[in-house]
């Protein structure tokens, strides 16, 4: 009798698949390096087909790897709308709610969304991952997660959004470069050692994207990032110039540690969002029950 693919693999094939990376994939979906190794050999095995091939420093997805993740993703979407249709024929209130967050869950209030839940539904568990909103919308769509907090544009019509609040960015850099910062325009700070994201789809990337590179600019990238109190350590110490949210720049500046451009960059919405197809699902419904009590304008974007 073959031997059948469980989600728990395939999963894991597809986080492997977008994180290139076995550590960082099994970071991602809470298990450890040996038994993403495990779960991925087990679909390599039984499909009797190699999925990826080893570089110096990451996987990368053999030709029928690559045509396999894609229909693995479809799985995993149409799975995910299929547990959420069982709960909705059932009414069932109860299970664990997935939400990916950002390290900074204070703008999102997401700590007294949860509470207000557990309260209206005890027998409801939560678990919290922390992710950029690219790696929440993969989630997202994967199945990972139910409801996601997305520093975004809210462009991905597969998604039902709700804005909370805009975040305000602003450019910072180490404190004794002041006087340069202060007066410089926009090609001197180009020119200024930076700080950036290795994640092109992060807001971060895309507002620098939309300031420099779109005016021809490019910027003089010493150190990348893809965790912004890490990111915030490297600027304090003197590493380079870096984009960070404006209350946390006020506060370096405050505090003698950093500098700031007048130079003002675009702002971003922050929203809660979860995957339209799921709008009826009890899960999703009691999160947003929640998240109305403690939001008072809380409503569907657009």
């Amino acid at each position: 009798m073959p031997m059948l693919i469980d989600f728990t693999q395939l999963r894991t094939f597809v986080a492997v698949a977008e994180e290139q990376h076995l550590t960082r994939a099994a970071e991602r979906i809470h298990i450890s390096q040996s038994a993403a190794s495990t779960h991925v050999r087990a679909v390599e095995e039984t499909l009797r087909t190699q999925l990826f091939i080893r570089t110096n420093r990451s996987l990368e997805l053999t030709h029928a790897g690559q045509l396999l993740f894609v229909r693995a993703k479809a799985l995993l979407h149409q799975a995910a709308v299929f547990t959420s249709f069982a709960r909705e024929l059932n009414g069932e209130i109860q299970g664990t709610l997935a939400i990916g967050s950002s390290g900074d869950p204070i703008t999102s209030r997401i700590g007294p969304v949860v509470a207000a839940l557990r309260e209206l539904h005890p027998l409801v568990k939560v678990d919290m991952r922390v992710r950029s909103s690219s790696g929440t919308r993969q989630g997202l769509k994967n199945g990972e997660l139910d409801i996601g907090v997305l520093l975004a544009r809210p462009t991905d019509a597969s998604f039902h959004y709700y804005q909370l609040a805009t975040v305000h960015f602003r450019i910072a850099g180490p404190v004794q470069w002041r006087e340069r910062i202060e007066q410089a325009d926009l090609v001197e700070l180009a020119d200024l050692p930076w700080i950036t994201p290795t994640d092109s789809s992060m807001a971060y990337a895309e507002m620098l994207v939309q300031m420099f590179d779109d005016r021809g600019l490019t910027l003089n990238s010493v150190a990348r990032f893809d965790n912004a109190v890490v990111a915030r350590t490297l600027a304090q110490a003197g590493v380079g110039m870096l984009l960070m949210r404006e209350e946390q720049a006020l506060q370096g500046e405050n505090d003698g540690v950093l500098a700031l451009s007048p130079l003002a960059p675009p702002s971003y919405a922050l929203y809660y969002a979860h995957l339209a197809t799921r709008r009826k699902d009890p899960l999703v419904r009691a999160f947003l029950e929640a998240a109305a009590m403690t939001w008072p304008d809380f409503r569907l974007h657009g």
